[in-house]
């Protein structure tokens, strides 16, 4: 049985470890104001950023899907790892070594499947750039030199050699402590017929990692004629790696992508490292597959659906490439950003033409791209006899949709009148009004399919703060927000946990009694539990308290989205806006006893007993005068 980590140790990690600088991992974050920060959901597909970030907090939570927690939440639910793999995999992010009761560490036994696999490849890779340097990798330096890249290149890329041999890694790792289950299941070793043997030999290699910069595979590239095996070879699917969700080069290319807004798709490993050293540093390429939705999501998280941003794809301009653009064409939609291709020149990769022409003619192929629908309107115009009436009608009916899915309507208009101009059709209108009515038939029907969620994230608007969210099964109750009562409550329960400097000591001095939203009231118990806001006031445990002491998942949820969702003020909160709140809040439960005491009397009636009904009536008259008093007197009345 594998120890458990020491508590202090998992705090320690939990400290180190700042969450934006986790999450900035994955996604791209921006300001979304009060010392916030907000990017697309990495759980669920959206078009407006309702994932927030709460760096003060250590927290995240999504207003779209409700996906919530703290820095190691977000890696075990991202990457789809077990506690104690989280923390290891952060604790070795952090330098902090890492203790474990019931018996002491021992590593083979103790670590999570996933540490250990990454910790293999790790090894393995160490293990190839080393063999790169041996009298028998002469060919692999040799292959490497002939297309330009000299051993600076190498070694920043990582590139090694896999030796002939049938169990020269095996035999390493063996030796490294990992088991020969582990090494198959890793993918590095195969079964041979006496047991394990390497399944990478006399290959070029280059390490694939994912967007964290943890090596998850390989891709292995012939070196010899007597090599009967594919020209590339990559890791199969394991735990670690799938191929329709990792990038090669992302790990290097991501800041830049995410700085400049753009993302330029090759088709192979030297062409990465040839658009890199040409100054090109956002080029990344697909692994083994073609581009597909798990390569999309990557992207669009990096690129933050920002309408200003591009994708361009690099393809040859033979047959074989002007299908693989025609296929990336077809989910262009599922992209904000715009999405153009570079023809490279004479049939040649960007690893070629810089070897021809220089690093200068690789950064000027991207220049000179051309729009992707573009290329798509010339492919499906040319395939039609623009000589005859049918031939010109079957083209425009081909080619007007694609004209219709432009996002840029200024771009699509103009778009409209080339087409009717390439297909020689006199009547422009007609063919700008037919464009007009799909592209508006188009948006009718992702209106009426869309759901009410969808919808407000595409007007970057969160979920919660907009109307009663139906209960996601445990994920958080349903609540009438449209109620003044209950909103007043949200944000007075949000400045408790963001802010509890401005509302202590009044806001620990309301009972329950005073937040009429089930779920809130249960919320605000738990920071009664966790020590009150004056117990928490600049106390950077304080949330983690909070959280710990809800019942269940779905208040803790509660906490953490209340904890990350933006205040409702344009300013930085001051005493002033929380002493609206807690006025609001006191003043919302007054009114509300007012209203009940109201009820009790007209039940009476005038047989009442004398003394009760004097009793009820004094309470009423105090609360009416304590409610006066609020309205005029504000947060002093308190």
């Amino acid at each position: 049985m594998a120890g458990r980590i020491n508590d202090d140790d998992v705090k320690a990690v939990r400290d180190a470890v700042p969450i934006d600088a986790v999450v900035s991992e994955y996604l791209q974050l921006r300001s979304a104001g009060g010392g916030n920060l907000k990017g697309l959901c990495p759980f669920h597909d959206e078009k407006s950023p309702s994932f927030h970030v709460s760096p003060a907090k250590g927290l995240y939570h999504c207003f779209g899907c409700q996906e919530g927690g703290d820095t190691v939440d977000f890696i075990m639910k991202l990457d789809h790892l077990s506690f104690a793999e989280t923390i290891e995999r952060l604790a070795s992010q952090a330098g902090i070594t890492l203790r474990y009761e019931e018996g002491g560490y021992t590593p083979g036994r103790q670590q999570g499947e996933r540490t250990r696999l990454v910790e293999a490849h790790k090894a393995a890779a160490q293990f190839y750039v080393e063999q790169l340097d041996g009298p028998e990798a002469e060919i692999a330096r040799k292959f490497l030199a002939e297309r330009g890249f000299d051993q600076a290149a190498a070694q920043h890329f990582g590139v090694g050699y896999s030796p002939a041999g049938w169990d020269h890694l095996t035999r390493f790792l063996r030796g490294r402590g990992f088991s020969d289950q582990e090494l198959v299941l890793s993918g590095l070793s195969q079964e041979g017929r006496r047991g394990p043997i390497d399944r990478f030999r006399g290959r070029l290699m280059w390490p694939i990692r994912d967007i964290a910069g943890e090596v998850v595979g390989f891709g292995a590239r012939k070196l010899r004629d007597d090599d009967n095996g594919p020209k590339y070879l990559n890791t199969p699917e394991t735990p670690l790696y799938r191929k329709s969700q990792v990038l090669y080069g992302i790990d290097l290319a991501k800041k830049e992508i995410a700085k400049t807004n753009r993302a330029v798709v090759v088709e192979g490993y030297t062409d990465v490292m040839a658009c890199h050293l040409a100054g090109v540093t956002t080029a990344i390429a697909t692994c083994g597959t073609s581009f597909g939705e798990g390569h999309i999501k990557i992207l669009r998280r990096l690129l933050m659906d920002n309408a200003g941003s591009e994708v361009v794809f690099t393809f040859d301009g033979d047959a074989a490439g002007q299908k693989a653009a025609l296929r990336a064409f077809e989910d262009d939609q599922k992209f904000a950003a715009e999405t153009s291709i570079a023809i490279t020149p004479g049939g040649m990769d960007p690893c070629d033409l810089r070897l021809a022409k220089g690093d200068a003619a690789v950064a000027d192929l991207v220049e000179a791209r051309t729009p992707l629908f573009e290329f798509a309107l010339r492919h499906v115009v040319s395939r039609h006899n623009l000589d005859t009436t049918v031939g010109r009608a079957a083209a425009l009916d081909e080619a007007a949709p694609i004209v219709a899915h432009i996002k840029n309507s200024s771009i699509q208009h103009e778009s409209a009148v080339q087409l009717a101009g390439m297909l020689g059709i006199l009547d422009t209108q007609f063919v700008v009004k037919r464009v007009s009515q799909l592209a508006r038939w188009a948006r009718e029907r992702g209106r009426d399919g869309g759901p009410d969620q969808g919808r407000q994230q595409r007007r970057g608007q969160p979920a919660a703060a907009e109307q009663a969210r139906p209960a996601p099964g445990p994920r958080g109750p349903a609540l009438n927000l449209r109620s003044p009562a209950h909103r007043v409550e949200r944000e007075l329960l949000k400045l408790a946990l963001q802010r509890p400097d401005l509302v202590s000591p009044a806001f620990d001095a309301y009972g329950a009694d005073e937040f009429t939203a089930p779920p809130y009231a249960v919320v605000r118990q738990c920071i009664e539990d966790a020590g009150g806001t004056t117990a928490g006031a600049n106390d950077s445990a304080y949330v983690p308290r909070v959280r710990e002491a809800a019942p269940d998942d779905t208040v803790r949820a509660m906490v953490t989205e209340l904890a990350v969702e933006p205040l409702h003020t344009r300013r930085d909160p001051d005493e002033a806006y929380a002493g609206v709140q807690l006025v609001a809040v006191r003043l919302a439960a007054v009114n509300h006893r007012v209203t009940e005491i109201r009820g009790t009397l007209q039940r009476l009636g005038p047989r009442a007993d004398p003394e009760h009904l004097a009793a009820v009536q004094n309470e009423l008259w105090v609360l009416q005068q304590y409610g006066q008093s609020l309205r005029e007197r504000g947060y002093a009345a308190l």
